[in-house]
């Protein structure tokens, strides 16, 4: 009896260690950089706790963490464009949670923000700024597609303590039909500026033609010039007899060549 009632004794002790150990263990939450801690009990908030180990009742009281680091969140969507083209997205929106608000988003909408608030959010912003672009802009301007985007986006979310910081439409899609147009489009757009090309080169061709002309025609002109010049000099030469013309005056004439001597 006695070795059963010590028995009981130890068992007794070791389970209330145990026990204690575990209420220990269940006391303390470590909240980490980056993270904003939130006590709960019995489901209502009591307050807002900072990084490092914070103390908690047991049982009674739960620390609930919001990530307040930057998060990324990817969507596919379908939306129409102005023209009625059906469009598949596919979209990455990088986005975080305002510290200060971060308890009252907790209240709010609790751990499933994103869930509830950003990605019906995320739907609305692409459909409101899509319609307002014609399918072959969608692609031209995507760049101010995503900023009108973004923009649109967080206008809705902000009030709730989101932020968004970057949003990107990674890829877009069409109907087969449209891509097709799109294609033969381009071709008839590259064959257009080919034949422009072809145009302004042939220009060219002729503008040196006709500069290469006039220089041969101004060489020709010279030369014809040149040449005139050298058989009247030749021709002077063959009737000259070696006497230097005589000059008439008001006194009678004179020889020049007597002059020179």
């Amino acid at each position: 009896m006695k070795n059963i009632f010590k028995d009981k004794k130890f068992i007794l002790i070791i389970s209330s260690v145990l026990v204690v150990v575990i209420l220990f263990a269940l006391s303390f939450t470590t909240i980490h950089s980056g993270e904003v801690g939130i006590k709960v009990r019995f489901g209502k908030v009591i307050s807002e706790v900072s990084e490092g180990v914070n103390f908690k009742i047991p049982v009674i009281e739960r620390i609930e963490k919001m990530n307040i680091r930057v998060q990324k969140t990817e969507v596919k969507t379908s939306s129409s464009s102005k023209d009625l083209q059906e469009v598949d997205m596919s979209l990455a929106v990088n986005y975080k949670i305002n510290k200060k608000k971060a308890t009252q988003l907790y209240k709010n909408v609790g751990t499933d923000y994103e869930e509830i608030i950003l990605e019906p959010a995320i739907e609305e912003a692409i459909k409101a700024v899509t319609s307002k672009y014609t399918a072959e802009e969608l692609i031209t301007n995507r760049s101010e597609v995503s900023i009108k985007c973004m923009e649109e986006l967080s206008k809705k979310v902000e009030k709730y303590g989101l932020s968004v910081s970057d949003f990107n439409i990674t890829n877009f899609s069409f109907s087969e039909e449209f891509e097709k147009a799109i294609e033969e489009k381009q071709v008839a757009e590259q064959k257009v500026l080919t034949a422009k090309q072809e145009l302004e080169k042939e220009k060219i061709e002729a503008e040196k033609k006709i500069v290469k002309a006039e220089a041969e025609r101004q060489a020709n002109e010279l030369k014809e010039q040149t040449l005139t010049d050298n058989i009247i000099k030749e021709k002077f030469i063959e009737k000259w007899n070696g006497e230097l013309p005589k000059v008439t005056g008001s006194t009678g004439m004179f020889d020049i060549s007597s002059i020179l001597k």
